[in-house]
Order: structure tokens, then C-alpha cells, then sequence
């Protein structure tokens, strides 16, 4: 019995030193190191302003009307306007004296300060007023059947 106990004790010595030495194979290096990368940030399309109030009968003592309308917002998320400015872009119809001095446009930037949600005449902008200015001491026939094509801007 005594040489199968020597014998296992044997065994297990040389077990543990080639399993120790086994062991010492698998060793490797640490090492630091640097990189990079990047990111995007997106972007929103322009929203469009639509004018959604009828302005008719423009004329020498009428009274201003009122402008006002909605967006159309056709990004995927709702977008921030603080204001919308409105400007008369030309005047067509009418006679060759006929221009943007013959009306007044009045508070022409208009406060929004809202978030516009996502798809068509949503939001609303109000504020401005266009009346005909009234020029007592000259003839504004030119002015008759005249259309004012106003342009805005929303930021």
C-alpha cells in the first residue's frame, strides 16, 4: 500500500509542476492605448407659413385687415418658431404706379414663441395688418384690381 501512496504522490507533484508550467504559456501583456470616433447631429427642414386669412377689397379708407395663418411642418419633429415676419414681396396686377408705398403694413413681426408639431396647418401666427394707404392728394387709380403678394419668414 505504501507504494501506491508514494506512487499517487508522485503522480500529483508532477501534475501540479506541468500544470504550474502550463500555466506560465498563457501570460500576456497589458498595454494602453487611445482611438477615435465621431458623431452627427441632425438637422431641421424650413417650415412653411401658410397664410390662411382673406384679404379683399383693399381700398382708400377701408380699414386694415388682419393677417394670419398656420405652418406646415414636415420634419419628423416638432420645431421651435419665435417669430414670423411678414414683408409685401411685390404688387401685380394693377397700373405701373402702382407698389408696396400705396398700402401700409403694420406690426410686421409677429411673437410666436411656440413649438410647431409635426404635419400640415398646424400652429397659428396672427398680429399683422395691411390697409391701403390712403393718399388723398393723389390719384390711385393705378392701385384698382391690384393684388399685394406678401412674403414670410418664420424663426
Amino acid at each position: 500500500m505504501r507504494t501506491t501512496t508514494k506512487r499517487v504522490i508522485a503522480v500529483a507533484a508532477v501534475t501540479a509542476v506541468l500544470l504550474g508550467g502550463a500555466g506560465v504559456a498563457y501570460a500576456y501583456w497589458t498595454a494602453g492605448g487611445s482611438g477615435t470616433g465621431t458623431g452627427t447631429t441632425g438637422t431641421s427642414d424650413p417650415i412653411t407659413v401658410n397664410q390662411s386669412s382673406v384679404i379683399s377689397n383693399l381700398r382708400p379708407g377701408a380699414s386694415a385687415q388682419t393677417l394670419s395663418g398656420t405652418f406646415t411642418n414636415a420634419n419628423d419633429e416638432p420645431v421651435y418658431v419665435s417669430t414670423v415676419t411678414v414683408s409685401i414681396a411685390s404688387i401685380s396686377g394693377g397700373g405701373p404706379t402702382c407698389d408696396a408705398a400705396d398700402y401700409t403694413l403694420a406690426n410686421a413681426v409677429m411673437t410666436v414663441n411656440a413649438s410647431i408639431p409635426i404635419g400640415s396647418n398646424v400652429g397659428s401666427w396672427t398680429g399683422a395688418t395691411i390697409a391701403f394707404n390712403n393718399k388723398p392728394a393723389e390719384n390711385q387709380d393705378d392701385c384698382k384690381n391690384a393684388t399685394v403678394n406678401f412674403a414670410y419668414v418664420a424663426s
